[in-house]
């Protein structure tokens, strides 16, 4: 038996070392005592074939039961977590190295320059405003503070933006977290609204043409919950500054020849035309085109089908310029005439390469950011297609920004790694010059640490790549408490980039590694679809390579190794445990999608089905999805790691149900002493909007979790 120490807060690191007792915990024969949760005699027929599903009533967030279960629940959770003796020095920690100034990067709108910036613990970024292009503090003024919006900082703001000339701001609000939301429209000088806001407002940008008004998107509210009833048909409309939500004009998706899941609006920088993208899942769209110039102009179909991914990214008087994967899986740049905007007349501008493209656009330049090997690299073309330079970066991490307008002469990009604070830079377009805008001093000494990249060769003998950050002395000794991250979905990338509560967790002595597995876009559409649908299982398979590599190569071994992931990455972490409940001491899945045979029936869940397929798409399909559905494979007579699922009361993207029926299962099937545990949040949804004080109270509970369960007495 031993003990391990882990480092004290603020940088001094301390090797985990050996000694001679372990922390108390129930002896191997023992096993908690778990609340009853009810079954009932619920079965579904999928196929011929019969499907029991005996916590069905966990799906209704509107119960007293399902209330009273959370609350029996949580007091369990609690009741073991405040048994950790180190929760106040790992909260400490996440405090202290939270607590630094965050300033985003400066932009221009009407007569005032605008920033983000949040002091520290503030729940909530702040924006700010100044009429110098300086952007010193004693010159910003505040325009919109959420922290004001609420008393505990759960009411949070997003997607701000302003109308052409500057006088108008209309931006969104949300409750708890939660994806339905308000807009608020105020005038920038008096800050004051002009008008009450428009309400149920849900998967919602905010595109003003010129001063009059804007094109915003919602669904028709559901019956039933409105924070688990399925939302299906996405509709845009048209909102006139002066006049009331009830004469909005419903523009795209009102009929049902126009039956849509996701639909969205672009305005062109110069307000001549109207892109509308219209979706019936998260990849593929079809693409329309209206000139606004024109009284009723007809609205013009740019692309009829799904099989691509394309947006405008600028124009140029009647010329387009589209990014696209059509027949590029890494994407091109194209453009085109808008009188004749359709493929066969498109000419590519800026080819296809081997890396991803993701490119932005500032002061008539095209900025070409590239992932390489889940890395960034940037070159900037003109808008004829000729490159300029390639941009020279601060090291090897992940680059974003480089947005601006046709006239800035100067652009902002950020640059981050997973030991280094994301600092703004500011870029001359003209010359190429690069300046630091803004520093962050932190309490984080990436010094101490490094961040390395490494191959793994995954079950079929695909190579993935993996970043896995420590610090400098680590020994690879096999001791060393060990989180793997991983996402595997939805063409996202997991690009480097620095997280304070990744911070803590090194700073503690652990190792922290990401792996790139496929389901993400890390090498574009083919890539993603390798772990797609009855794919699916590549994802779940790189991801216990990847544990294999970090205990083969010593990093850690089982009784050190957490595996964690939100949100599709719940998924993973759900699929993984199951499948190999062997391999890891520990488990978190956060806000994850569990019951694969129902996650479709639950508010836009329908809309993932080009990454899942669904139970009831064929047969194949429902064998396929139910072979790994955490929900259902679930074993008796299996000891699985010690869990901690996290969810919350108004995450309304991945309902909190797949949790309470995964917590369900485990419980009642667990063996042997590792627990089962569920913490629920309350005023909170998916993710976005929480307020740091939340987000250090989650992490606490999450570190204090993992390292109780590996024996970790003192810190």
């Amino acid at each position: 038996m031993k003990k391990l120490t882990l480092a004290s807060v603020l940088g001094v690191f301390v090797s985990i070392t050996a000694c001679n007792e372990k922390a108390s915990q129930p002896e191997p024969e023992a096993a908690f005592t778990y609340p009853t949760t009810k079954k009932q005699d619920v079965v579904d027929v999928y196929f011929d074939e019969k499907v029991a599903d005996p916590y069905r009533w966990l799906e209704d967030d509107r119960s007293e039961k399902t209330a009273q279960w959370v609350k029996t629940q949580n007091a369990l959770t609690q009741s073991f977590l405040e048994g950790i003796p180190y929760k106040q020095k790992i909260s400490q920690t996440l405090s202290d190295l939270i607590n630094y100034e965050k300033v985003g990067t400066p932009f221009k709108e009407g007569n005032y320059i605008y920033i983000y910036k949040n002091d520290g613990l503030q729940n909530q970024y702040v924006l700010y405003r100044s009429k110098s292009d300086s952007v010193t503090d004693n010159e910003l003024e505040v325009f919109l503070d959420p922290n004001t919006f609420s008393e505990d900082g759960t009411k949070s703001m997003s997607n701000v933006s302003f109308s052409e000339d500057g006088g108008l701001a209309a931006y969104q609000t949300s409750d708890g977290g939660s994806d339905w939301r308000e807009i608020v429209i105020v005038d920038t000088e008096t800050k004051l609204p002009v008008s009450e806001p428009l309400i149920d407002v849900k998967f919602s940008g905010i595109s003003w043409v010129g001063n009059d008004g804007f094109y915003y998107s919602s669904y028709d509210k559901p019956d039933g919950s409105e924070l688990s009833a399925k939302t299906d048909q996405h509709k845009l409309y048209y909102h006139k500054i002066g006049t009331p939500q009830a004469d909005d004009i419903a523009v795209f998706g009102h009929t049902d020849a126009q039956k849509h899941r996701y639909v969205g609006a672009t305005v062109s920088e110069d307000n001549r035309y109207l892109l509308i993208s219209a979706s019936v899942s998260t990849s593929g769209n079809k693409l329309y085109l209206q000139d606004l110039s024109k009284p009723d102009a007809p609205l013009v179909t740019v692309l009829d089908h799904t099989d691509s991914d394309t947006y405008l990214l600028h124009n140029t008087d009647d010329t387009l310029f589209f990014i696209t994967n059509l027949n590029a899986p890494n994407s091109k740049i194209v453009k085109v005439n808008a009188n004749a905007p359709t493929p066969d007349k498109w000419e590519d501008l800026i080819p296809e390469t081997e890396n991803v493209l993701e490119p932005s656009f500032a002061g008539n330049s095209i900025f070409a950011l590239y992932i390489v090997d889940a890395t960034t690299q940037v070159k900037q073309y003109s808008l004829e297609g000729k490159l300029i330079r390639n941009i020279e970066l601060p090291g090897i991490g992940s680059a974003g920004g480089f947005n601006g307008k046709t006239n800035d002469e100067t652009t902002f990009f950020r640059f981050t790694n997973y030991k280094t604070p994301s600092t703004s830079y500011s870029f001359d377009i003209a010359t190429g010059k690069t300046e630091v805008f803004n520093q962050p001093k932190t309490a984080f000494k990436p010094d101490n640490f490094v961040s390395s990249q490494v191959f793994y060769t995954s079950k079929d003998g695909t190579k993935v790549p993996m970043m896995i950050t420590h610090h400098k002395d680590t020994k690879l000794d096999g001791s060393n408490p060990t989180i793997l991250y991983g996402y595997g979905g939805f063409n996202i990338s997991l690009t480097p980039s620095f997280r304070a509560t990744v911070a803590a967790w090194l700073e503690l002595g652990g190792v922290y590694a990401v792996a790139n597995i496929r389901g993400g876009g890390e090498y574009g559409k083919e890539w993603h679809d390798a772990g797609t649908q009855m794919k699916k299982q590549n994802v779940f398979d790189d991801f216990i390579a990847a544990a294999e590599y970090l205990i083969d190569t010593k990093y850690t071994s089982s009784d050190y190794l957490a595996l964690n992931g939100g949100s599709n990455g719940g998924l993973l972490v759900g699929a993984v445990m199951t499948q190999r409940p062997d391999m890891f001491k520990v488990a978190i899945p956060q806000v994850g999608v569990l019951d694969m045979l129902r996650y479709h029936t639950f508010t836009a869940g329908a809309g993932w089905a080009y990454d899942y397929g669904t139970s009831e798409q064929s047969k194949e399909m429902y064998e396929y999805l139910k072979a790994y559905s955490p929900v259902h494979n679930v074993k008796e007579g299996v000891q699985y790691p010690a869990t901690l699922i996290t969810t919350a009361d108004h995450d309304d993207r991945v309902v909190p149900a797949h949790s309470f029926k995964f917590a369900a299962e485990l419980q009642s099937k667990q063996t042997g002493p590792n627990p089962t545990m569920i913490r629920i949040e309350s005023d909170a949804g998916h993710g976005a909007g929480t307020p740091t004080s939340k987000v250090i109270e989650q992490f606490t509970d999450i570190y204090g979790f993992i390292l109780y369960n590996m024996g970790i007495e003192s810190l």
